[in-house]
């Protein structure tokens, strides 16, 4: 996700952003963290402490943090290498250039005075488009002119969007060979339908102060009748909630077999004018879309027809003014924090402008950012250890699959068949993204917002049609993460998340196969996971498992779930092993894969002591110091409700399943996390 200075109250901004972030955190000494553990709690009991506790006893969550941990220490330290380089493009790279482009959508956002001195000026174009509707058609029009290239929402696998639906385009899982535009649903301003329909007091709460929020910005935009108009909204979004499919249903891939021709769109989900809605979005022509929520289209569409016009015209004011609220005078990107970031995550403090700034222009212009950041951060050296650890642990990966006695010979090809193509990119893309058709205009802080959206849009429909690139990747260079692409049978490891801690050349090599080495090898078993394993070797979402092997893998998942099931964070709310089996199953195979690595690099053996801690002892308290974090209860409680990642202190206990942490720690019956073997999960 180059040559002017920049004038007059932004110099102020910048200079003051300069002085600030002058100073980069102190790298981290090499090797663990020794003083963070806990060295008073049993490893048996809770690993997680063990490996934590001190850390997490000593830490507070910064103020304008929702949580605090490994990943978003390293976010804040990118963030800050990030705005440098950005000023230094605004100053000094050659103008038209993507580096400068970069560097002026940055100062623009920046410029709050510029803003405040527009006022509501660079919405009314977008709010007279909405006043402007008369009928359905008009309304169809309008919502299809905002449908929007959802990446993130996808691959996130949140599937939602605040707009009435979005869009994904990517690999059909049907025909290997083509693009395929996904639609999914949408039209929701708080996290997921549970918000809206869970009748829980705390849900309840939420809900009274979400209308009162959409009154509140009704009235900074100067619109009559605020608080009326704001629970009619909130209504109209509750019956949307009410007819979208759930977290738990949306995370099957077989819902991307929905193949709906541009026919059936009219007698599946009648009530949208299906012909003014894909003429507006650029998909006249398109014949084919696949639907991930079939139910969800056909009632969002049957709303479309029965709730009033006016009300339409209501909600996309509200969706138009939230969209727009970070670029907004003061006033409007306050509010929008204050639900959002307040009252939804508990965060109380907003992030400093120069923060929020970053943020903005990698979403707008990932790849131009990223390459910046490459340039300086990421040297050949490390994106070639980072390659070797991949192509290692993707061996032990290997091995592990001739050594499995439950799986018959004929599925065992199959999946080795599959390993042997998986594409890994490692740092970066092979080559960056051109955005000389992006118009970044100095002071235009909405407008390029806008056109960045619609620039990002445009270039995923033109993929529809076109031969299909294993080589494009799904995540910046500049992002802390790493991601699994089944559909396209590849991995992103992008070059922020391969520095230290995760990746760090100073320390025994160990600790990285126990830190970075534990994310390469989840991202690897992915392609192996209860979704992945549906995909074949093109990418084909195809069965290639023999009935009794496929039945063994199923128990094996059934009884993780169940694992997971049984962790409580909150007397009221408990892990969902099915919503998280995914992930679950690739930090276990991962982990055992990343084991099998590092003894392999060691010639078989255990690594040397090192810090009073044995090799295998090093390599597990790098996981559990890899999953450090901890979050504040409101964004706990979303993360559990909408996240297929299970939090962070259980996804460290999954080390209670391999033989080798009994052996490493002493584990033994009477521990809180003792499993005996024959409870102990194995699947790859």
């Amino acid at each position: 996700m180059r040559c002017h200075l920049v004038v007059s109250a932004l110099v102020l901004a910048v200079a003051f952003h300069r002085v600030a972030c002058a100073a980069e955190p102190t790298a981290a000494a090499a090797g663990l963290d020794v003083a963070g553990m806990d060295r008073t709690v049993k490893p048996g009991d809770d690993f997680f402490a063990y490996a934590n506790g001190g850390w997490l006893a000593r830490t507070e969550i910064p103020a304008d943090r929702s949580g605090w941990g490994t990943s978003p220490i390293l976010q804040e330290l990118t963030a800050k290498r990030l705005a440098d380089l950005i000023q230094e493009a605004a100053a000094h790279a050659p103008a038209g250039t993507d580096a400068r482009k970069v560097g002026d959508f940055y100062a623009a956002f920046l410029d709050e005075a510029a803003i405040e001195s527009k006022g509501l000026a660079p919405l009314q174009p977008a709010l007279a488009r909405i006043a402007a509707i008369e009928d359905a058609r008009g309304l169809a029009r309008v919502l299809g002119g905002s449908l929007r290239a959802d990446v993130d929402a996808f691959n996130s696998t949140n599937f939602e969007t605040p707009n009435l639906f979005g869009l994904w385009v990517a690999q059909d899982v049907v025909d290997p060979t083509r693009y395929a535009p996904f639609l999914m649903q949408g039209g929701l301003g708080m996290p997921n339908r549970s918000y809206y329909v869970d009748p829980a007091p705390r849900m309840a709460e939420y809900r009274a102060k979400y209308e009162a929020h959409l009154a509140k910005m009704l009235e900074l935009a100067q619109q009559p009748d605020a608080a009326a108009k704001a629970a009619r909204i909130v209504a109209l979004e509750t019956r949307l909630a009410e007819v979208h499919a759930t977290r738990e249903e949306n995370v099957s891939v077989q819902r991307a077999k929905n193949h709906w021709a541009r026919a059936e769109f009219d007698s599946r989900a009648p009530g949208l004018d299906w012909t003014a809605f894909f003429d507006a979005a650029g998909l006249g022509t398109q014949k084919e879309f696949v639907v991930w929520q079939p139910e969800a289209f056909t009632g969002i569409s049957a709303a479309v027809k029965a709730v009033p016009l006016a009300t339409w015209k209501d909600w996309l004011t509200v969706r138009a003014i939230e969209r727009a609220a970070r670029v907004l005078p003061k006033a409007f990107a306050d509010e929008s924090f204050a639900f959002h970031g307040t009252t939804l995550a508990g965060t109380p403090v907003q992030p400093e402008r120069w923060k929020r700034a970053v943020t903005a222009t990698n979403q707008a212009m990932g790849e131009g950012v990223g390459r910046l950041y490459v340039e300086k951060y990421f040297p050949a050296s490390e994106k070639q250890r980072a390659a070797k650890m991949v192509a290692g642990i993707m061996a032990a990966f290997d091995r592990r699959l001739d050594r499995l006695e439950w799986m018959t010979a004929a599925t065992k090809r199959k999946a080795k068949a599959k390993l042997a193509v998986l594409k890994v990119g490692v740092g970066y893309p092979d080559s960056w993204l051109d955005y000389t058709a992006l118009e970044v205009v100095k002071g235009d802080a909405l407008g390029n917002a806008e056109r960045a959206e619609l620039f990002e849009y445009r270039r995923n429909v033109a993929k529809l049609g076109q031969p299909v690139d294993r080589a494009e990747w799904a995540m910046a260079a500049q992002v802390v993460n790493a991601v699994n692409l089944p559909a396209m049978n590849a991995m992103n490891f992008p070059a922020a998340i391969l520095q230290p801690p995760y990746f760090d050349s100073r320390r025994p090599e160990v600790m990285d196969y126990g830190a970075i080495g534990g994310i390469m090898g989840h991202e690897i078993c992915h392609s192996f996971d209860d979704q992945g394993a549906q995909f074949d070797a093109a990418g084909r979402l195809e069965n290639w498992w023999t009935t009794e092997d496929a039945e063994h893998f199923q128990r094996s998942a059934a009884r993780l779930v169940d694992q997971y099931n049984a962790y409580k964070p909150f007397p009221d709310l408990a892990v969902n092993g099915k919503l998280t089996l995914s992930e679950n199953m690739a930090d276990l195979a991962g982990l055992l894969a990343a084991y099998d690595a590092y003894r392999a690099a060691y010639g078989g053996q255990e690594a040397p002591t090192v810090q009073g801690l044995t090799g295998d002892q090093q390599f597990f308290v790098s996981y559990a110091q890899m999953r450090r974090s901890k979050f504040r209860e409101a964004t706990a409680r979303r993360r559990i409700l909408t996240d297929g990642h299970a939090p962070n202190e259980y996804r460290a206990s999954t080390v209670r399943n391999l033989d080798a942490w009994y052996a490493a720690f002493g584990s033994k019956a009477g521990d809180k996390l003792y499993l005996p073997p024959a409870d102990r999960v194995r699947i790859w």
